[in-house]
């Protein structure tokens, strides 16, 4: 590498890093009692809450998995950026203003409100838990992957950097202490992902490059690519490509690709393209430009329609389920302030995701290298230098540094924040004491569990979180919300089918043990996108059992119905905080 980027790469990061805490700490000062740590005292604004929601929710699945899968999957991965914005459509309309209404400071406590069940609220916690967990691990892999192609140091101390920052600005504040963070990462983001896109974009026009043409990308100079895990290559074609290593299981030294389709390459090969070299690509991937603009190849595997409809169903879905959003509407002081930050944040997040779409259409053409490993998640990170370079590539390149880390620290923050919540009301006695030792709890845990995970694209990887909470806490929110029959077993057994079965879906396909090779067809394409099973079976479990249980429906369901519904000007409501 070169150290002139290292050095300047770093500093980049160390601002951004130290920048965190520090306004973390600014916030953290106002930070006194069990309402601040937990819900910011009730007093977030509309405006302020809608840029810290957007900064949470724009993760590192955003800033950088969405590019990734923009220049490796083509028109199918627009899905992402679609489903991750209409998710606040849904929560505008459904939950948002009802939820704050309800006076509840976390989703178990809404459980348990609304059903009359500790039994509810202490399934729902475990819930919770199990989601925010599995979303922190994602964005600790992806901080030890950025650092370690930005800076080289070894993946485990990205992880651990993060983790740390996080755990620290949450024990020092809590939600207060947050909401300035999350607020001040969103901008810093959108101007670290905005700058280049638009710098790029004026490099491109300048270039006059031909793109769009329906052969596959091409590599501009002689470049070399490491094969670092076994993989299933496609080549368009084969002239000026050599390997050297394990093709097709033969050692090989400087071997030429003489024929087109798929080989095996093993991990430790080393592929030489030539300049103007056609670029293979990962298995699954389009190879040409044609097949890229084309809908409906799917994301890589069989049953390309599946995929795509389980996808828009997890991320339209999973958003009203995902308690580190969901608890964000609990700052808002009513009802009507909830609606009008649900509102901003699809403004917001509409803005944002412009940016990674045309990085990843210039990632395909000025980084294709990292489409014949698959790890495409890099290119965001990798194109500044290699479309630009010298000092203005090493400017951009250190900006979407900056970004990226602002990206995993303040996703990490509200997932934390919801789990130290969860723990510190239902586990612990939820002093401000109990909310601390929570969040350090759950802070090392996911640390540790994201270096012993496989890693996958990130937007994939959160792609099943999403189907998890689609399939759990969406059903119990809209069913409760909105419909009188929800008993109290019916939203246990929801949820336990609903979590059991994305759940372990979602472990398989992280632990790497469900792809093609594995099983093939449709158990490999279901667990890879559950969504469009386990939704329908949670959703389908609540309303069945509720119906077979139906003489258990609260004794105050009226009232309840009324709280959640009525304007707060009618003085219906009761804001319910833990003691201190």
């Amino acid at each position: 590498m070169n150290p002139h980027v290292d050095a300047l790469t770093a500093v980049a990061l160390l601002a951004a890093a130290i920048a965190t805490i520090a306004v973390g700490a600014y916030g953290g000062r106002f930070s006194r009692t069990t309402s601040d740590f937990l819900v910011a005292s009730r007093a977030v604004g509309s405006r302020w809450n809608a840029a810290a929601v957007s900064g949470e929710y724009l993760s590192a699945a955003s800033f950088l998995g969405v590019a990734g899968l923009v220049a490796k999957y083509g028109a199918d991965a627009l899905w992402y950026p679609v489903g991750f914005t209409a998710g606040y459509l849904g929560l505008l309309l459904f939950v948002a203003a009802p939820l704050r209404r309800s006076g509840a400071y976390t989703v178990p406590d809404f459980a348990e409100f609304r059903l009359s069940s500790r039994a509810v609220r202490t399934t729902a916690m475990v819930v919770v838990v199990v989601v925010c967990v599995l979303y922190l691990i994602p964005q600790f892999q992806g901080a030890g992957l950025t650092l370690n192609i930005l800076i080289g140091v070894p993946v485990w101390v990205g992880a651990v950097a993060v983790g740390a920052i996080v755990i620290v600005n949450v024990v020092g504040g809590g939600m207060r202490s947050i909401t300035f963070v999350q607020a001040f990462q969103y901008w810093l983001k959108l101007t670290a992902i905005a700058v280049p896109a638009l710098v790029l974009l004026g490099v491109f026009a300048s270039d006059r490059a031909s793109f769009g043409e329906p052969a596959p990308p091409r590599v501009s100079v002689a470049t070399t690519v490491d094969v670092t895990t076994d993989v299933l290559v496609t080549f368009g074609e084969t002239t000026g490509i050599r390997v050297s290593g394990t093709l097709d299981g033969r050692a090989v030294t400087d071997a030429p690709i003489t024929t087109t389709g798929q080989h095996h390459i093993s991990a430790g090969s080393v592929i030489s393209l030539d300049a103007d070299a056609a670029t293979p690509v990962i298995a699954g991937a389009p190879v040409t430009g044609e097949q890229w603009i084309s809908p409906g190849r799917g994301l890589g595997g069989d049953h390309a329609l599946y995929q795509v409809l389980s996808l828009i169903i997890a991320t339209f879905l999973g958003t009203m389920g995902l308690p580190h959003v969901l608890v964000r509407f609990y700052t808002n002081p009513d009802g009507r302030t909830a609606r009008r930050t649900a509102l901003a944040v699809i403004a917001l997040l509409s803005l944002f995701y412009l940016f990674p779409l045309l990085l990843g259409v210039f990632a395909r053409l000025y980084v294709p290298q990292l489409l014949i490993t698959g790890t495409a998640d890099a290119a965001v990170l990798l194109l500044p230098s290699a479309a630009i370079g010298g000092i203005g590539g090493q400017i951009l390149g250190a900006l979407v540094a900056a970004g990226a880390i602002a990206a995993f620290l303040a996703t990490s923050s509200g997932l934390l924040v919801s789990v130290a919540g969860a723990l510190a009301t239902d586990v612990l006695r939820g002093r401000v004491r109990d909310f601390r030792v929570a969040a350090i709890i759950g802070g090392v845990i996911p640390v540790g569990l994201s270096l012993a995970a496989t890693s996958l694209e990130l937007s994939r990887t959160v792609g099943l979180v999403f189907a998890v909470a689609a399939s759990t806490l969406c059903p119990l929110l809209v069913l409760g919300i909105w419909w009188r029959g929800l008993t109290a077993p019916g939203a246990i057994t929801g949820l336990i089918v609903g979590g059991v079965s994305s759940g372990v879906a979602t472990s398989l396909a992280i632990a790497g043990v469900a792809d093609d090779d594995a099983l093939g067809g449709w158990p490999a394409v279901i667990i890879g996108y559950p969504a469009a099973v386990t939704v329908p079976l949670a959703f389908g479990t609540m309303v069945g059992v509720s119906l077979l249980t139906r003489r258990r429906l609260p004794a105050d369901l009226s009232r309840t119905f009324a709280r959640m519904h009525v304007p707060e000007r009618l003085g219906m409501g009761i804001e319910r905080l833990p003691e201190d």
